[in-house]
């Protein structure tokens, strides 16, 4: 969905300095918490959901997936 914001319309619905959202716009994700990005999924009515399994004893390690709906 396009909105047509400016980067400073944007930065002000995501609680974010226009600078900050240029930079996570071009990937640079260096002090951007994970909280704050689930906060900005959820600012522009995203709804994020988070599911913990249980453990599977055929693999060694788990996994993380992220899936849009």
């Amino acid at each position: 969905m396009s909105r047509k914001w400016t980067q400073q319309e944007a930065a002000d619905v995501l609680g974010l300095t226009q600078p900050k959202l240029s930079k996570m716009l071009r990937g640079q994700f260096r002090g951007l918490s994970e909280a704050k990005m689930l906060d900005c999924l959820t600012r522009l009515g995203w709804d994020v959901q988070i599911v913990v399994g249980p453990d599977r004893r055929a693999v060694s390690t788990g996994r993380v997936a992220v899936v849009f709906a």
